[in-house]
């Protein structure tokens, strides 16, 4: 660990020095020069047509330390604890809804999504490198991540994404590796028009079912006798012998053919300039995702107390679950600006689905004069097909305004037609707008969801070694809407939003899906409120959640982010932000984690919350270069001990962190 320590500090400051040199030798000469190379930009793609919509690059300094910490994912994070492993967004209002496989949700955030997947312009090739690491020689942790992308013309970009998470935790088999690389590319041109990606995604856990005992983080003298000092590392878990690996890959081809006419501008007297404008466009786009689930266990001893049921095997479990799909969507649009009266764009398509699940292989008798004694009974009347192929076609429109003007809109709606779509639909909408107040800029903006659809296909079928379930659920109805305000000068952001749940689907606390038939709502409010005085600041981010109903939908009602903090500058080149941050939210009935499933389960007799867990840091950024120093969990044994995040899971114990960024411009 020391080595590694040296190195990435020695790295820092090499970087730092010859961005200190460079700055130094330009700064002179770059105030004579015109610019003549023009700054890199990157969006991400609007479904279903791909529109493009602008996004930020990845070098800002304000708290880049928190990425090397998991309560990056949300200010409410219920995880198993180590950095990349599975977790849930206690936050309702950022909940991203069930997705079709499952076991990927819990770990979304640490693997590559279509919908945030960054494309970039950069002219020249620009690489951004990032190293974080952390913890000792027995619970080490260290991410190294790198994103290219370059021109071959102005019309050609290529790019590649590697992403490489190794984390031994903080606890006994909490071990992960988590391996993300990816390829994209995008053709810009008059009439035709490219974005395509494939990424792969490989994450090994072990898990550990979780500690033994509260007490060995609560209290461990009482289990010590009277010595209050403990490894972490020594703290025994439910389970030594359990994996679970999420693999897939994704490839997304999104091709766009414009017809439309030239125009012609003179520049000056002499100059004519030649602009095509789109007035429609051709739209086809391929999506295809494959991905497999694959939990093992083979300790019986463990296993007997850990789970109740053995339905396939009352040795080893091995619970293999794979998924693919593919999605091509067709469409006409008349494109946004083509003409000056008519502000906006229309679109119609069509999206035909095609979806294969295979469950793990269930050989063995369902009779029970036939069945091993030492399996448990066969459900009655409990007939699962190993495979099942769906065929779904859904037709729909978008009314998009996204490229000027005071106000910016989209709406879209999807219809079933086919298949197990039929009767199912999606429909959702959002608007914004600015207007002045008291000399500063104003924007408010609206939103609203309404979804009538099926549970995924596995939450109503599904067959492993110690869960089986084969529901008749009825369709989901989710109500969502709500209103943000956003004023600059004062730092302030409100967001107000109310959801109504209808037949809503979650696990129960025996770990099956269960479906409520009722209505659940859930009202949220969350208020950024920054404030700052000479170099002094102190960002809070506060938000005010309640469910109807807790038994269904427990969730924490008070949740706070405050980070307080200097921001100033040494020798008027290097930035440096030193505080401390803190995120805190009250009691509640925390769901427990099923690693059989990688489901997060409701619980109704241990309560988690109110622990503050703040971190120290440094954050600098030098020219291109970030780099950071954090002692994260700093406050460990000041107000108690009751660090969980659920029900036998413990956060991380106290750890010094660093790392560095750097964007390089080749």
């Amino acid at each position: 660990m020391k080595q590694n320590l040296l190195h990435i500090a020695l790295t820092a400051l090499t970087v730092a020095a010859t961005s200190y040199i460079a700055v130094g030798q330009t700064s002179g000469s770059t105030k004579a020069k015109r610019q003549t190379v023009e700054p890199a930009t990157a969006w991400t793609t609007l479904p279903p047509l791909g529109l493009r919509e602008p996004a930020p690059i990845d070098t800002l300094l304000y708290n880049y330390f928190r990425e090397s910490v998991p309560s990056a994912v949300s200010n409410a994070y219920a995880t198993t604890g180590n950095l990349g492993c599975e977790g849930l967004n206690m936050i309702f209002a950022q909940r991203p809804e069930r997705s079709d496989f499952f076991f990927h949700d819990p770990l979304a955030h640490w693997l590559p999504d279509l919908n945030s997947h960054k494309f970039y312009n950069s002219r020249i090739p620009m690489t951004l490198l990032s190293y974080n690491t952390g913890g000792g020689r027995d619970n080490e942790q260290n991410r190294l991540k790198a994103i290219f992308s370059g021109n071959a013309t102005r019309q050609i970009q290529v790019g590649g994404l590697v992403d490489y998470l190794y984390s031994k935790g903080s606890y006994n088999y909490q071990a992960l590796s988590d391996f993300v690389w990816g390829l994209s590319g995008s053709y810009t041109g008059d009439r035709y028009q490219l974005q395509a990606s494939f990424t792969h995604w490989n994450s090994l856990n072990k898990e550990n079912g979780g500690i033994t005992d509260s007490r060995y983080i609560t209290d461990p003298a009482e289990l010590q006798g009277g010595d209050p000092k403990i490894d972490a590392k020594s703290i025994p878990t439910r389970l030594t012998s359990a994996h679970t690996r999420v693999a897939g890959s994704q490839l997304y081809l999104n091709n766009r053919y414009n017809v439309g006419h030239w125009r012609s501008e003179m520049v000056d007297d002499t100059t004519e300039v030649r602009t095509y404008i789109p007035v429609i466009s051709f739209v086809w786009t391929f999506d295809y995702r494959r991905e497999k689930h694959l939990f093992l266990n083979d300790n019986r001893s463990e296993a007997d107390e850990f789970w109740e049921n053995r339905y396939l095997s009352a040795g080893e479990t091995r619970d293999l679950t794979r998924f693919w799909n593919f999605t091509n969507v067709v469409g006409v649009e008349m494109i946004e600006g083509f003409h000056r009266n008519i502000p906006f764009g229309l679109s119609v398509f069509a999206k035909h689905e095609v979806r294969r699940y295979t469950l793990p292989a269930d050989t063995v008798s369902h009779m029970a004069a036939d069945r091993p004694e030492e399996l448990t009974p066969w459900p009655e009347g409990l007939d699962i097909r190993h495979a099942k192929t769906e065929n779904l076609l859904w037709v729909g429109a978008q009314l998009t305004r996204i490229k000027g003007g005071v106000i910016k809109f989209d709406a879209t709606a999807d219809v079933g037609v086919l298949g197990p779509a039929i009767g199912q639909f999606k429909l959702k909408g959002n608007v914004s707008g600015g207007f002045p107040l008291l000399g500063d800029t104003a924007t408010v903006a609206g939103y609203a969801r309404f979804d009538n659809v099926e549970a995924p296909y596995l939450m109503r079928n599904y067959i492993s070694n110690h869960f089986v379930w084969k529901n008749d659920f009825g369709k989901q109805r989710t109500l969502n809407f709500g209103g943000r305000l956003y004023i600059g000068r004062s730092g302030t952001s409100l967001d107000v939003g109310m959801t109504n749940l209808q037949n809503y689907v979650y696990f129960g606390s025996d770990g099956l899906p269960r479906q409520h038939g009722d209505n659940v709502q859930v009202f949220s409010a969350s208020l950024n409120q920054n404030f700052h005085v000479g170099i002094l600041h102190w960002n809070n981010s506060l938000t005010y959640q309640t469910s109807s109903d807790d038994n269904i939908l427990a969730l924490p009602k008070f949740v706070v982010y405050s980070n307080l903090y200097l921001l100033f500058k040494v020798a008027k080149v290097l930035t440096v932000q030193l505080g401390v941050d803190c995120d805190y939210y009250t009691r509640y009935y925390a769901p427990v984690y099923q690693p059989a499933t990688m489901g997060f389960c409701n619980q109704h007799s241990t309560m988690i919350g109110n622990y503050p867990f703040m971190n120290a840091y440094i954050n600098m950024k030098l020219s291109k270069a970030r780099f950071y120093v954090m002692f994260s969990h700093v406050n460990q044994g000041w107000f108690g001990n009751d660090y969980f995040s659920m029900p036998d899971y413990p956060l991380n114990p106290r750890r010094f962190q660093l790392g560095v960024s750097v964007d390089f411009a080749n």
